[in-house]
């Protein structure tokens, strides 16, 4: 049995074991918001003060306690008890020592159910920002790199297979669009956490003429919980992190695994740095692409970190629960692991060496202008399904004679179709089968100029946002 006095002590004669006390605590996971703690507690005194609740002096003496704690555990100079539970306690426990009762009435008007709660809600609006702004660098480099190489044209891929050529430029501005995506989610996970439940007490309010409104400004916040019980029960705002990291790392896997098929010799269209790069302890020869692997490889505890989240809440009553505690570790390794993805993966793209020959060599293969000669024959007035049958026959001859569409003359191409001559060169070039597709979207170089000028746009944007909440 412990022998430590616990805070909620009154009630017990006994306290729980030292192996409990271990298996209840979540400070290991909750020390990190130990400055968020902090900056809510210093804002509470202050509104007691104003209102009246507590003294002037005992006011001025929790801030100065807190301000010193504050600087004694960012210098490392302070270090807690696991008996502490948790960040809330032992900072709470610390500062009594220290101020005596001035300190025990900082928890006038609050429970750790909304002190958590607030907590929670300060750190994960500080880290959705910190991940907004490694997302927003990574689109720059990819609009970069796709501006550097904006004439490259590669083959697209539908199954994996060779499909249409399409500019280089137009396959990383999908990946542009899809963090784009991310960002919103991203942002909208940062709001839902901009709503301060502390005054929510332990689930009904309190009795003392608490100013919530004054210490959502105080603490940057833009709105009040309108329901105590929802203010310290709701955990959205996490599974909102949870999911928009989810599909963050599902798109920089999918992005990996591009990089990773590219960077093969059978393919050889990009060159990775050495430096996202290593080696065999058995091969010299090898260069192996293991950190676009890695960050491919940990979107899965990514997924299962929004998972276990999810279960976690699925049968919780109203209002706050133990298995609360469970909230944190996993969103917060969600957080580190997706903004650590991101800078990877901005690095790996700053650096790799993109082989532009060897793309447009392989532009040639697999038949790719066989849509546009069908389309071609459809514009000379055949059905299309006819049109379908016609060149899908060419395209099995010329396969079987190991033949491409570029290798055919003017005179074979009127033995195929009389509707075919000269003018089916140009129908198989792969630099015009690019520049048809002049559709809104499409691969076409103007289309993907104007592309790119809508992608400078939304970054304007996207950084004005974070530049008004960052400084």
């Amino acid at each position: 049995m412990s022998t430590e006095k616990k805070p909620w002590g009154g009630r017990f004669e006994r306290s729980p074991s030292a192996f409990l006390d271990e298996f209840g605590a979540s400070l290991p996971v909750d020390s990190r918001m130990w400055a968020e703690d902090i900056r809510g507690s210093i804002a509470h005194a202050r509104m007691l003060a104003r209102q009246g609740v507590i003294s002037a002096d005992d006011a001025e003496a929790i801030e100065a306690g807190l301000s010193r704690i504050y600087r004694e555990i960012r210098d490392g100079e302070l270090e807690f008890r696991i008996a502490d539970e948790d960040i809330h306690m032992a900072i709470e426990r610390t500062l009594t020592e220290r101020i005596g009762t001035a300190g025990g009435r900082l928890h006038t008007g609050r429970s750790r159910n909304d002190q958590v709660a607030l907590d929670t809600r300060l750190y994960l609006k500080g880290r959705t920002l910190e991940l907004l702004r490694a997302e927003f660098a990574l689109r720059q480099t990819l609009l970069r790199l796709a501006v550097e190489h904006a004439e490259v044209i590669m083959p697209g891929y539908t199954h994996l297979q060779k499909a249409q050529p399409v500019l280089f430029a137009h396959h990383l501005l999908a990946y542009f669009w899809m963090l784009s995506r991310d960002a919103v989610r991203l942002r909208a996970a940062h709001d839902a956490a901009d709503v301060m439940p502390l005054g929510s007490a332990a689930l009904a309010g309190t009795t003392f003429p608490i100013d919530r409104a004054s210490v959502a400004g105080d603490l940057g916040f833009s709105s009040v919980g309108a329901n105590s019980m929802d203010s310290v029960s709701d955990r959205d705002f996490l599974l909102d992190a949870a999911y928009a990291c989810t599909v963050t790392m599902v798109h920089l896997s999918r992005l990996c695994e591009e990089l990773i098929l590219w960077s093969a010799e059978e393919f050889g269209f990009v060159t990775m740095d050495d430096t996202y790069s290593t080696g065999s302890s058995i091969m010299p020869q090898k260069k192996n692409p293991d950190f676009a692997e890695l960050t491919r490889g940990k979107t899965g505890r990514v997924i299962g970190d929004l998972v276990g989240l999810l279960t976690v809440l699925k049968g919780l009553p109203l209002a706050y629960n133990k298995d609360m505690q469970e909230d944190k570790e996993g969103v917060f390794d969600a957080l580190d692991t997706t903004r650590d993805a991101l800078v990877v993966m901005e690095g790996m793209l700053a650096t790799v060496r993109v082989n532009a020959d060897r793309m447009f060599a392989a532009a040639h293969g697999g038949f790719m202008a066989a849509t546009d000669l069908a389309d071609h024959l459809v514009n000379a007035g055949m059905p299309f399904r006819e049109a379908h049958e016609v060149i899908g026959s060419l395209v099995l001859r010329l396969e079987r004679e190991g033949r491409t569409l570029q290798d055919l003359s003017a005179e074979e191409w009127v033995a195929v179709h009389p509707s075919l001559g000269a003018d089916a060169l140009d129908a198989v070039d792969i630099r015009s089968v690019v520049g048809r597709r002049t559709s809104e979207g499409g691969t076409a170089p103007a289309a993907v100029a104007a592309q790119m000028d809508r992608c400078r746009e939304v970054l304007a944007a996207d950084g004005q946002w974070l530049d008004a909440r960052t400084g």
